[in-house]
This record gives structure tokens, C-alpha cells and sequence, in this order.
């Protein structure tokens, strides 16, 4: 992400969006061979959304590069926050949730067609601050902008603010030095209607300082609302483009989904070429293109669903009980430790933690409405996984197995390159060229060993 210019508002794609200062119990078994985590994308935000009841915790982070004076947001939350419901967050928890959910690429192995092999099924369960300053206290009231606290929260100092109507909040924040974006003074309405205040966040660089940090930590918040909602719309008033937004929601019920845009699976189980293996990113950007075009950019895309205690194939281990407890899952027990598996291992994730994790590519026009969401109670386990199968390295002549495996061998490759030019809009022409498929074996009637060995004798007469 990018600031403006000095004293802008940079608006984040997220709920808490705001404002910048300058079948289910079966495993898919397979290798895992790579995965596509959001550092593919430009412009990617993340929230994770902790649910269960009325009670929501939300983490936010963003992908802003630039001088940390220059760094705030405004936020509309949907409740007065205490000092004690806002946090600062672990950046390599939430790298260490996407990994986990990541889009994946698994590779099989063509096993020996003389020797088949049965399957089975398999399974796995795996210190507070003095607010710094008055920040226009002085003049907040001449504009219907009430101040309602003031925090000092990590390297943040935190403002929580309500207004009487959108056009003295534009103003204020303009005086205080936010350049407001064309269009802002309308969004900002809309949140006053539903009676929501506004988060106003910005980097305390003394704190910053001592704390050591030298990146932005993200930011997280505790409240009970009975609204599951993301206000995306503050997102889209400045943008040049599309935004991209990784939504990680984990429930103790089941999958979330939204439920005023249409919520569809990525495709998945497909066998794609070999090749793919190489550059796996440009699979998968080019794949959420299409995916992305052909929806006209109106549906959120499902990546993963499943349950936290356990994972197959394992594109990350699942989050440790600790982990889950700093993004906020609240209902596990506290006094539950790691000891057991330590020092080698973490602690599986529990089986009450559901994770869903969504992906939303949107503009002003394609996504006019916040997100709104609901938890359902369906617990069937989803990615998106992509397949590589080797081929046997075997001869056609060891037994009739190998002969019609290598008959079929050909047509399947052919298969695997249609599946890849649909996914992606790549020409089809260009992936058979880069297969290099060649000529299939000759089946051929299997010569005994001993046979060669005197094959030449016989010929010239010898016995």
C-alpha cells in the first residue's frame, strides 16, 4: 500500500477499514509441493476474525511501506472501546495462519502398475502508556466530534471518536491534517446512521522506539456486537484499483460465509502438468484472474475450510494453542501449555477451532456493500489443491499393467493440459509445447532375460 503524500488519508480495504496519515473426515494424503500465500499479491490486506456469539476479535493487517510518522488509520467500529479491549498483535502469527491455509500444490507418484496397491483411508489430528497530547481536543467539540478516550496502546496512540454528522468529522480530520479523499464525506454518513464511532490509530515513534520494533506491528480489538460485519467501502474511496483482502475466520461452529454476496469454491483437485511446479505463484495469480473474470468480480472466493486440529498434506503445521490464544480465540483453556511436545514439536491445534479462510478481490462498483457475514454449522473439511502426478519410471514390457499404463499415459497428460488452459486462459498450444510430451512408449511383447542371452547363438545356427 501506498500513502498519498504527507498529511493523507490512506483508507485500508478491511473492516476497521480507515483512514492513513501520510469429505470431512477423510485425507487427500499426497506430498506437499508449494503453496500460494497472499505475498503474491500487491495491495493485500488481512484480517482475522475470531466469532463466537455476539463476542468478535478482530486483527488487523496491511502491507503499508513508508515512514512510520506518516502511518494512521481511522477505523468505524461498531461499539465504544476500553483501553483494555484494544492490542497489539504478532505479525508471525498471522504469516504463520496464511501458510497454513494457503492454496496448495501436492505431488502423487504413479505407483507400479504390475503391483498394485490398495488404498486405504488415512487421517491425522494432529504495559500501558500516558495518552500523549490533546490531538484537537480543543477544537473537536466546535464540529459535533466528541473525543470519548485516549490511548497509548504498544507503539500506538489510539483515539476513540463519535460525531453528531459526517461533514464536522471530514472537517476536523482535515484540520488535524488528513487530506479527506473525494467521496469519504458520504461513506463516513453511512457509518454515523448505524450509530458506529470511529478508531483513530496512529504510530507513537518514542514508543516505537523503545520498543525496538521497526516495522508496524498489527493492531487488534475486542467487543461484543451483534453485527459480523466488514465495512469495506472506506477502502474503495481513494483506490487506483482493485484490492485484494484475505479474510481468516476461525469459529468454534463450522464455516463462515457472507451472506450478501455470493460465497464460491475455488476449484480444486485438479491435475495440472509437471512444468507448473517451477513457478507455482503464476499458476495461482493467473488462475484467481480467471476466476476473478469470470465472476465479474462479485463473489468471494472460499480457499480453505477446515478443522484447526489437524491438516492433510500440511502446507504449515497448525497453530499451537498459544497462537491461536494471541489471535483471540477465548475459549480455550489458558491454563492448557505446550510441555508435552516441547522443545520439538508445537501443540496441535484443538478441535473446536474451525478456520475459513476467504479471498475477495473488489472495487468500489463490484463490492458497493460492506461485508456481511454468518457462521454455519458445516464442518466439511475444503482447500484448494492443485496436483502433480509423476509417472511410473517403469518399462512397458514388465507385464499388461505397464502396457495399458502407458497407453493411457499420453491422453491423461493431454487432460492435464486442458485443466491448466481452463483454469488459468493460458493457450493450450503453448502448455503442450512447454509438456514436451514426444511419443509414447511402444508397448512391446516382454523378452525373458534368458532369451536375450542366447538369442545371438540361436540365430547362427548354435544349440
Amino acid at each position: 500500500m501506498k500513502l498519498a503524500d504527507r498529511k493523507s488519508l490512506f483508507l485500508l480495504p478491511f473492516l476497521l477499514a480507515g483512514f492513513l496519515v501520510a469429505s470431512a473426515g477423510q485425507a487427500f494424503c499426497g506430498f506437499y509441493a508449494a503453496k500460494a500465500d497472499t505475498q503474491l499479491f500487491n495491495q493485500a490486506s488481512k484480517v482475522v476474525l475470531v466469532r463466537d456469539g455476539d463476542r468478535t476479535v478482530i486483527t488487523m493487517a496491511n502491507d503499508y511501506r513508508g515512514a512510520p510518522e506518516e502511518f494512521a488509520i481511522v477505523v468505524p467500529v461498531p461499539t465504544f472501546l476500553e483501553r483494555d479491549q484494544i492490542h497489539v498483535g504478532d505479525r508471525g502469527v498471522i504469516e504463520h495462519l496464511d501458510a497454513y491455509s494457503a492454496p496448495r500444490l501436492v505431488e502423487y507418484f504413479d505407483p507400479d502398475p504390475c503391483r498394485p496397491v490398495y488404498p486405504r483411508t488415512m487421517s491425522m489430528r494432529a504495559e500501558e502508556a500516558p495518552a500523549s497530547g490533546d490531538v484537537g481536543r480543543k477544537s473537536a467539540g466546535s464540529f459535533g466530534v466528541e473525543i470519548e478516550a485516549e490511548y497509548t496502546v504498544g507503539e500506538y496512540d489510539i483515539l476513540i471518536l463519535s460525531a453528531e454528522e459526517s461533514q464536522g468529522l471530514e472537517t476536523w480530520l482535515r484540520q488535524e491534517g488528513y487530506r479527506m479523499p473525494a467521496g469519504a464525506r458520504k461513506v463516513l454518513g453511512s457509518y454515523l446512521k448505524q450509530g458506529m464511532r470511529f478508531f483513530v490509530a496512529k504510530v507513537n515513534l518514542e514508543e516505537q522506539d523503545r520498543l525496538g520494533f521497526s516495522y508496524l506491528r498489527p493492531l487488534q480489538v475486542a467487543f461484543e456486537s451483534p453485527k459480523f460485519m466488514l465495512p469495506i467501502r472506506l477502502g474503495t474511496v481513494n483506490s487506483e484499483g482493485p484490492q485484494e483482502l484475505f479474510v481468516f475466520a476461525l469459529t468454534r461452529t463450522g464455516r463462515v460465509e457472507t451472506t450478501n454476496y455470493r460465497t464460491v469454491k475455488l476449484p480444486t483437485d485438479m491435475e495440472i502438468p509437471e512444468y507448473v511446479e517451477n513457478d507455482f505463484g503464476a499458476f495461482y495469480r493467473a488462475l484467481f484472474d480467471q476466476q476473478v473474470r469470470r465472476e465479474r468480480m462479485r463473489t468471494v472466493v472460499l480457499e480453505y475450510a477446515w478443522d484447526m486440529g489437524w491438516c492433510d498434506p500440511c502446507a504449515a503445521d497448525p497453530l499451537s494453542h498459544d497462537e491461536l490464544r494471541q489471535l483471540g480465540v477465548f475459549w480455550l483453556d489458558p491454563g492448557r501449555t505446550n510441555d508435552r511436545f516441547a522443545p520439538r514439536r508445537p501443540m496441535p491445534g484443538p478441535a473446536d477451532v474451525f478456520i475459513t479462510r476467504l479471498h475477495v478481490r473488489y472495487t468500489a462498483d463490484t463490492f458497493p456493500e460492506d461485508l456481511r457475514f454468518q457462521e454455519t454449522g458445516d464442518r466439511q473439511n475444503f482447500q484448494g489443491r492443485f496436483i502433480l502426478r509423476r509417472p511410473w519410471s517403469g518399462r512397458p514390457g514388465q507385464c499388461s499393467a505397464a502396457r495399458r499404463y502407458f497407453e493411457d499415459l499420453v491422453p491423461r497428460q493431454q487432460q492435464r493440459a486442458e485443466n491448466l488452459a481452463r483454469l488459468t486462459g493460458w493457450e493450450l498450444s503453448e502448455i503442450l509445447a512447454r509438456m514436451d510430451l514426444g511419443a509414447a512408449p511402444a508397448p512391446r511383447e516382454d523378452v525373458p532375460w534368458w532369451k536375450k542371452l542366447w538369442a545371438s547363438g540361436e540365430e547362427k545356427g548354435g544349440r
